[in-house]
């Protein structure tokens, strides 16, 4: 099952990053923290239905144990939305997609966990094509803004920003992902941590809407924010299907779930009329072949 679980939350995050995108406002320089209130809003919202209806027996205290993932999964989150005005501007799309095989490769080296050679053979060309992928899209950015003639500033290209920002990505959201792994295989259940998860990113929704309102006398109107609200929707339901599919086979789906990449992409193209180049479909192609084989092995 955890390959359905795996294709599951890749299609939800896919969608997310859909509604991120259509929903985002480059002119808001507190756009990061209303999607982290929208996200932890929902979220918090289904961790109470799920201790209120479902039976589930929980322990506060897991709040506090699975506190390692949950502050690196929301920080590497938060990092990514900030960054998001940079991808464009650097080489740091490739860079972030880099994360799944981080967590592989630290799920391999510690967790010792394995896979067969067609495996390997199959997570190999995802992860290749995912950074071919993010490779072309920035090239179709840079082609994009020579054809508009838009100025970018230097600092934005070539600055500590636009090379930190994916790096801390990367870095963090691989150890969040391997952390998890360890956590979902020897400390508690998949409910227990998404629960936990989903908690702790209500408490951030509130202290981000508390600097929000509170202290910078922003306004916000959570029906202004719909689009947003479609993306914390599919975040929370993509959530719920990753931890499943992390518990049942973790050196495989880290990597595999980074292809939901392509269903942003594919959506991209769908609703909003993005148009992809000769290359990103043969990419695709690439990496769906690395899904059918995962599907079949």
């Amino acid at each position: 099952m955890w390959f359905i679980f795996t294709l599951v939350a890749s299609f939800s995050w896919g969608a997310a990053d859909l509604f991120y995108k259509k929903g985002s406002n480059p002119k808001d320089p507190y756009s990061h923290l209303r999607i982290v209130i929208m996200v932890g809003s929902v979220m918090g919202i289904h961790a109470i239905y799920t201790l209120l209806f479902t039976g589930i027996s929980y322990d506060p205290m897991n709040i506090i144990r699975y506190l390692p993932v949950s502050s690196m999964y929301i920080l590497s989150m938060t990092i990514g939305y900030i960054g998001l005005r940079y991808l464009e501007l650097s080489i740091s799309s490739p860079i972030m997609n880099s994360s799944g095989a981080i967590a592989s490769l630290l799920t391999f080296i510690f967790l010792g966990q394995v896979m067969t050679g067609i495996q390997f053979f199959a997570v190999a060309l995802i992860s290749i094509g995912i950074l071919l992928l993010s490779i072309l899209e920035k090239k179709a950015a840079d082609l994009d803004r020579i054809k508009h003639k838009k100025k970018i500033d230097r600092k934005y290209q070539i600055g500590a920003l636009a090379i930190i920002l994916p790096v801390l990505y990367a870095v963090i959201d691989g150890l969040g992902t391997f952390a998890d792994a360890f956590i979902l295989d020897k400390v508690m259940s998949e409910n227990q941590a998404n629960t936990s998860y989903e908690l702790t990113f209500l408490i951030c929704a509130i202290l981000a809407a508390f600097y929000l309102i509170v202290i910078k006398k922003q306004s916000f109107n959570v029906f202004e924010e719909r689009t947003k609200g479609y993306a914390a929707l599919f975040e929370t339901f993509g959530q719920f299907f990753y931890v499943y599919a992390i518990a049942g086979n973790a050196i495989i789906v880290t990597p595999l779930i980074s292809s939901y990449s392509i269903v942003s992409i594919i959506l991209s193209r769908i609703f909003l009329k993005e148009k992809l180049t000769k290359a990103q479909y043969m990419v695709i192609a690439v990496i769906m072949v690395g899904i059918f084989i995962l599907g079949f092995e």
